[in-house]
């Protein structure tokens, strides 16, 4: 059974969600399968899930627009 890096708790399969900010875009994935430490909540990767991640980044970077967060008062009539 694999162990924490950082606490030494348990390692455990499950999933998680990761969000990137690239040049002003965010990008949220979830529901990535990962190994979770039962006890801090540490979560790591597999190489080729990491891989994977990347490669959505690079796809999603190429279409994204930036996200616009106003009040609702500024549209006031």
């Amino acid at each position: 059974m694999e162990k924490c890096f950082y606490c030494k708790g348990t390692m455990k399969d499950g999933f998680s969600n990761y969000m990137a900010d690239i040049n002003g875009h965010f990008i949220i994935i979830k529901n990535i399968p990962c190994h979770k430490c039962s006890q801090c909540g540490e979560v790591s990767y597999s190489g080729k899930t990491v891989e994977r991640l990347e490669e959505i980044i690079k796809n999603l970077n190429k279409i994204l627009t930036e996200v616009a967060i106003v009040e609702y008062s500024a549209f006031a009539a």
